[in-house]
């Protein structure tokens, strides 16, 4: 009986990686501790694949509603692996999760699963009371190729939280996004320094010649950290070759930002 009992465990759990005897209170963090690790291999492999499909996504369905967000986030991890027919229903039922990391993880699954209605979502995160959900969402809006939102970009600019407005300066550097650039201006008026920063190197990025008088001006702001950076960066304009600009293999990408 015994042995029966562990054979059973095994077989859920498939491989883990915790001791030899793991009891009900050990902490269960791995992937393969919580049966999503490799199929084991049998005699009968196919019908093992197909009880070993059904356990892992019986588990990480039970994972989602787990108290613990590591188990939540590690469920999450699983089911980006499955169809989006499959995981999209799944996290549609944990789309409020009360966890900031688990709801900014849920973000980036279903941009990866392509969930239909990402626009809508993407603008639910974005008003979201967490600057990490929606710094997530930023990022999303950006990548998913269902264009940028403008309003909503305008609504950010009086966002609380300096590290969801830097995001945004930045992101708007690494591209030729529409109507960038009265929110960049703004954007290099901040209150934060950081944020000042971050958008004056998307201008001079996007909109060299226009942002010269700018850059001229950062070499009065308050922050001494960016009056040495518009300094520097003035005298490599200056230093460049055959016109304007920032020589493209001394130019720090506005990604290379910490955020």
């Amino acid at each position: 009986m015994e042995g029966s009992v562990r054979d059973r465990f095994r077989l859920i759990y498939l491989k883990s990686t915790g001791t030899d005897k793991p009891t009900l209170n050990d902490p269960v963090l791995s992937p393969d501790s919580r049966g999503y690790g490799p199929i084991a291999c049998s005699p009968d492999h196919g019908t093992a694949e197909s009880f070993s499909s059904r356990a892992r996504l019986h588990q990480a369905k039970s994972d989602l509603k787990h108290p613990d967000p590591k188990l939540r986030l590690m469920a999450m991890q699983f089911l980006e692996t499955l169809d989006a027919s499959v995981a999209l229903p799944l996290l549609q039922e944990v789309i409020s999760d009360r966890d900031p990391d688990v709801r900014a993880r849920i973000v980036d699954v279903l941009i990866k699963l392509g969930s239909p209605d990402i626009r809508s979502l993407l603008r639910r995160y974005l008003k979201d009371n967490s600057p990490k959900v929606k710094l997530a969402a930023l990022r999303g809006m950006f990548r998913s190729g269902e264009g940028v939102d403008h309003n909503i970009l305008l609504q950010l600019l009086s966002d609380e939280s300096p590290w969801v407005r830097r995001k945004m300066a930045t992101l708007l550097g690494w591209g030729q996004t529409e109507g960038a650039f009265p929110i960049l201006a703004e954007l290099a008026r901040d209150a934060d320094a950081r944020v000042r920063k971050a958008a004056l190197f998307s201008l001079l990025s996007l909109y060299p010649e226009e942002s010269e008088d700018r850059l001229l001006k950062a070499m009065a702001d308050p922050d001494p950290d960016v009056r040495k950076w518009a300094r520097k960066t003035l005298v490599r304009m200056v230093e460049a070759p055959l016109g304007r600009g920032i020589p493209r293999n001394e130019q720090e990408k506005p990604g290379s930002l910490k955020l």
